[in-house]
């Protein structure tokens, strides 16, 4: 059993320099950075700013899609989360709001994968569920309205800094060096590739796939969980009807533009990261060159149906027959032949 790992990331990582400068070229002021109250300003910072919760969900998402699964319930997981913290913001101390929302994330997480690693469904209709549904919950908790709060020790999250660094950036970056630390420090990531790329072999071998795919979409769930405290500390209040809105897509996108194949066995957390960054750079950049927002879903999407047929097998191998041709070594037998 073979496991392939993505690429190095060059053409990841240069793709968002290239996209800050194009920014840059829309607006000169991109990278002018200023230091107020203690916090770093400026559409550079906000791009990592803004672009948090996102790679917080790219985070969770890809160690599923290495599975061979998917999420699709990651932004109604935010909302349910962000109504949580915010219904106990004012009533209870800080640990006690952030103990159940991300509790709560983590109880989503499980039923997505006990309905997928138990019930056997298939993950993109076991996650359905919870996409439709949680926001209903969400709405729920909220009584169907806007939840504001005062709590200046959650609202810390959304709009604090530590060092000048906003601190949805701290958390994420935190949030993904512990998960390369668990699956690249241990075996554990080996194990998830191998659930990804062969289950059957997997368990063959001594490893524990229904624990893997719970695991990870646990994970994934209190990623999504800490995303939605994280946007409602921002605005202060929690909308079940818009928090997290559409980001399952964003978070799908990021991981894809990683590198990690939709067909398993391989990820790269760092790389999901820097897709989730080259998300919030577009989104940038259409903004400020005037654009309407709505034009980032037709980018979105247009992306993502690029990536998927180049991860189809009949293009996937033809791509690698290119690859091999331009090897130097290979032109160097054909040219001795």
């Amino acid at each position: 059993m073979s496991i392939a790992y993505p690429r190095k990331g060059g053409a990841q990582i240069g793709a968002l320099i290239l996209i800050l400068l194009i920014n840059w070229m829309v607006s000169p002021q991109f990278f002018d950075l200023r230091l107020q109250d203690g916090r770093l300003f400026g559409s550079l910072v906000d791009v990592f700013n803004r672009g948090a919760p996102v790679v917080l969900l790219a985070t969770g998402m890809v160690l599923v899609i290495a599975t061979r699964g998917i999420d699709l319930s990651v932004g109604a997981v935010m909302a349910i989360s962000g109504a949580v913290a915010a219904s106990l913001a004012d009533s209870q101390s800080l640990a006690v709001c952030l103990a159940a929302a991300l509790g709560t994330g983590l109880l989503c997480g499980l039923w997505n994968g006990l309905l997928v690693a138990v019930l056997r469904i298939q993950p993109i209709v076991a996650t359905l569920i919870l996409m439709v549904a949680g926001r209903g919950i969400a709405q729920l908790i909220t009584e169907g309205r806007i939840v504001t709060f005062s709590s200046p020790d959650l609202a810390w999250l959304g709009s604090g800094a530590l060092l000048g660094i906003p601190a949805p950036v701290v958390l994420a970056a935190a949030t993904l060096l512990v998960a390369v630390l668990l699956a690249r420090g241990t075996a554990l990531g080996l194990m998830i590739e191998a659930t990804g790329a062969n289950a059957r072999a997997s368990r063959l071998a001594g490893i524990d796939t229904r624990l893997m795919i719970l695991a990870v979409y646990m994970w994934c769930g209190f990623c999504a969980a800490l995303a939605g405290v994280i946007a409602a500390a921002d605005i202060r209040g929690a909308d079940a009807n818009n928090a997290g809105l559409w980001l399952e897509l964003d978070a799908i996108l990021a991981v894809v533009i990683g590198g990690t194949s939709l067909f398993g066995g391989r990820f790269s957390l760092v790389l999901a990261a820097v897709g989730g960054l080259i998300i919030q750079a577009m989104n940038t950049g259409i903004l400020l060159s005037g654009y309407q927002p709505e034009l980032n879903l037709v980018i979105k999407a247009t992306v993502v149906l690029a990536v998927l047929l180049l991860q189809t097998p009949r293009l996937a191998a033809a791509r690698d027959r290119l690859l091999r041709g331009r090897h130097p070594r290979n032109r160097l037998l054909r040219e001795t032949r």
